[in-house]
Formats: structure tokens, C-alpha cells, sequence
């Protein structure tokens, strides 16, 4: 290690890695070019589009604007976390299926935006979805079917019996 850089541990989708890089290095770079956790996809750069949201320590984050030193010791869930080996989340199934991904870029961050809001309120109203979303920017869809993607992942998951909910 050199003296311009750290050492980092942190957990990523339930796998412990870590890194030596620059500490300021952003964790955005240091998911997708260090680890390879390239669904986090870079917008803006800046936070303010959420196209970089991920979750850190149970937090929902735009990792452009954290520095990886930040990440030492944390849990972090990215949109490669949310499928169950071949089965996909919930909220992607419904994505799909109501048309809520469009190019991709925001896709991730929406997703993980969405499942953080699920997390805590499991049966949102669609103003609520919207207060929940409303650090993620898309300029695909106009918003109406990620909003129904949500509230239909929403309904899914109402209807899953506690063991499907429990192996998610």
C-alpha cells in the first residue's frame, strides 16, 4: 500500500471485498472498475440524478458523491443484489412487465430507490412513490410507468407468503 492509498473493507451484495485504492476515490468507481459492479451506472456525476443510488449501511446513497473511505466497514446493496440467483426481485419483474426501464441509465438507481422505499413503507400510496423517487431523474419515460412498476412490485410483494418474502 502506498501512502496514496487506503486500505478499504466493505461488504457488496453480501460478499466481503477489499480494495486498496485512493480514500477520495468515489465509490461509484470503486463499484464499477475495482469490483466490477458495473449495473451502478454514472448520470450526472454530481448527485443530483440518482442514476448512481445504491444502498450503504441500509442508507440509500448516490455513490458519485461518496468517497470509498467513507464505505470502510460498510454493507452495500447495488442493483446485482436484487436478483435471487436466476429469479429476478420483485420490483425488476415489474419493471418488465409495466415498462418502467427504458435505456438503462437510470434503471438501477430507480430500482434501488424503490426497494428502499418498500423497505419502509410496503403498501405506498402513488404520492408517496413519487416523494420516494423524487431524487431520481428520468428523461425516458416521463415517470408514469416507474411509478406503476412500483406499485405493482408493491402489490407482488403484499400478495408473497412470508417464506417467499423471507428468501428475498
Amino acid at each position: 500500500m502506498s501512502p496514496s492509498t487506503a486500505t478499504i473493507q466493505l461488504s457488496v451484495n453480501g460478499e466481503n471485498k477489499t480494495v486498496c485504492v485512493p480514500p477520495m476515490k468515489r465509490l461509484l468507481d470503486v463499484l464499477r472498475e475495482d469490483l466490477q459492479f458495473t449495473g451502478t451506472k454514472e448520470g450526472c456525476g454530481e448527485g443530483e440524478c440518482g442514476s448512481c443510488s445504491v444502498r450503504m449501511s441500509g442508507e440509500l446513497v448516490n455513490s458519485c458523491l461518496v468517497p470509498i473511505l467513507q464505505a470502510e466497514g460498510a454493507t452495500i446493496e447495488t442493483v446485482e443484489g436484487l436478483a435471487d440467483g436466476g429469479v429476478l426481485h420483485p420490483l425488476q419483474q415489474a419493471f418488465l412487465q409495466c415498462g418502467g426501464a427504458q435505456c438503462g441509465i437510470c434503471t438501477p438507481g430507480m430500482l434501488m430507490a424503490a426497494k428502499h422505499l418498500l423497505g419502509h413503507n410496503p403498501q405506498p400510496s402513488m404520492a408517496e412513490i413519487r416523494e420516494g423517487l423524487s431524487g431520481n431523474l428520468c428523461r425516458c419515460t416521463g415517470f408514469t410507468r416507474i411509478f406503476e412498476s412500483v406499485l405493482s412490485a408493491a402489490t407482488i410483494d403484499a400478495d408473497a407468503t412470508p417464506q417467499e418474502t423471507h428468501a428475498r
